[in-house]
């Protein structure tokens, strides 16, 4: 098949685009979203191990995921992306795979979002308990799912603005932890008397954590300006800001505490207090809860993308992909999406989210290996960008964050293991039913000579 193009049977005609800035505040708002919800890495690993996972595994995860991203791109730049990417490149069942891993595992993902910021608000509402944090997660959950049934500009400089919001803390606390520099922020290397085995895995796990879910961008494709130059150009400014976001802030703040065996989950707003008083500890307080916001609006936006170009594949039923005729949005896939998060915001979710990395895994090294199915498939397409270094750079690319993964799963706790095979197995029992329980069929994918 040479000079061949694959083409998805979307509709894009009521949708709208954004441009560079909004475009990269929601993706830093769902890669990175500030250096919040990860402290736990440098009591865990010691922090010259944290600091060495937080500065290289990207250079082995989320750089080579972005280099493929951006070939895939430069291929099919299709609304739902890494989803039809992998559906071009190895059939209807791995496609619907990738889908549906996506959509169901990022469920229990936004569910804890909303219970998140709840959590924030309990240090001041202490009444914030039971079935009044519940009722509040679902109404954080709801405000942001409408904000995004509105459009991708609404949702899009609401990210400027949270973006704008985080940053003037975390700039705050670095200047302020300069003035107070004491320590060495990489010693010591790794926790006394923990067994390294333990550490690697944690760290790792960690770091992995922080850096995934680069494919993400490219569900919102059609709703870019431009998007055969735009994708990259996002893909190249989010990478060094997100390394800067969880390298800098807290590095500096423990060089001027030396207490690195305190920090955990949320340490960095307690730090914020000790290095630059009351008012920069609330300040930093307030911008956790609106990262955590941001996270979960951009979560919102990118997941629901996805089945509703399955939907318009034929893999879903169709009223699910249905675009809004006014605000171009899948409003009934945001809206399906929102019952479930608030459903599951009613219980304890946060151990179930180590099993959403499992699904992450999946669909990650779904989408990198479509380079190589794309490349055998379309080898003389048109190339906007090009994974570098010819098939030994496709190898690495693949190899290196595979290896990382195998890693990862080996280290999954006992618990992981015996749910995660299960969240995995629900896409071919949803592709059996739907395929042959409901009769529905997937469109034919398009190829133009």
């Amino acid at each position: 098949m040479t000079d061949q193009q694959t083409k998805a049977p979307s509709s894009t005609s009521h949708i709208r685009t954004i441009g560079f800035l909004p475009l990269l505040a929601i993706f830093y708002g769902y890669t990175a979203g500030g250096p919040f919800g990860y402290e736990d890495i440098f009591s865990q690993s010691g922090p010259g191990m944290a600091l060495l996972f937080l500065t290289f595994v990207p250079f082995f995860w989320s750089i080579p995921m972005s280099f493929a991203s951006a070939e895939l791109n430069g291929i099919l730049p299709v609304q739902g992306g890494f989803y039809r990417w992998t559906r071009a490149a190895f059939g209807d069942f791995w496609g619907f795979q990738c889908g549906w891993w996506n959509w169901t595992g990022t469920f229990l993902l936004n569910s804890l979002y909303g219970v998140l910021v709840m959590d924030y608000l309990v240090h001041y509402f202490p009444g914030l308990t039971g079935n009044a944090k519940w009722a509040g997660a679902c109404l954080v959950l709801f405000f942001l799912s409408y904000l995004n049934i509105r459009g991708i500009q609404v949702s899009g400089w609401l990210s400027v603005a949270m973006l704008v919001a985080i940053l003037i803390p975390v700039v705050w606390l670095c200047a302020a932890s300069l003035l107070h520099w004491h320590y060495n922020p990489l010693l010591p290397w790794t926790p006394p008397g923990k067994p390294f085995g333990a550490i690697f895995g944690v760290g790792l796990a960690l770091a992995m954590w922080n850096y995934a879910g680069y494919e993400q961008l490219s569900s919102v494709t059609a709703e870019m300006r431009d998007p055969q130059k735009t994708f990259p150009r996002i893909l190249l400014w989010n990478t060094p800001m997100n390394i800067l976001t969880y390298i800098l802030p807290a590095s500096l703040a423990i060089a001027a505490l030396g207490n690195w065996q305190d920090w955990q989950t949320g340490y960095i707003v307690e730090a914020s207090h000790r290095i630059g008083g009351p008012v920069l500890g609330i300040a930093m307080l307030l911008a956790s809860i609106i990262g955590t916001a941001s996270l979960s609006n951009s979560t919102i936006l990118y997941t629901t993308r996805i089945p509703a170009a399955m939907s318009q594949d034929g893999y879903l039923p169709t009223w699910i992909g249905k675009i809004h005729p006014r605000y171009g949005t899948p409003a009934r896939a945001i809206a399906i999406s929102l019952m479930v998060y608030c459903l599951l915001a009613r219980f304890r979710v946060a151990d179930l989210v180590n099993i959403y990395i499992w699904a992450r895994i999946a669909t990650s090294m779904l989408t990198l290996l479509a380079v190589w199915g794309m490349r055998s498939k379309l080898p003389n397409a048109h190339r906007e960008f090009r994974l570098p270094g010819g098939a030994f750079g496709l190898a690495c690319a693949i190899l290196f964050p595979a290896i990382l993964c195998a890693v990862k799963i080996y280290y999954s706790e006992p618990f992981v293991w015996r749910w995660a095979p299960w969240l995995l197995g629900t896409g071919p029992i949803a592709f059996i039913i739907l395929r042959w329980g409901f009769g529905l069929k997937p469109n034919p994918v398009g190829v133009t000579q």
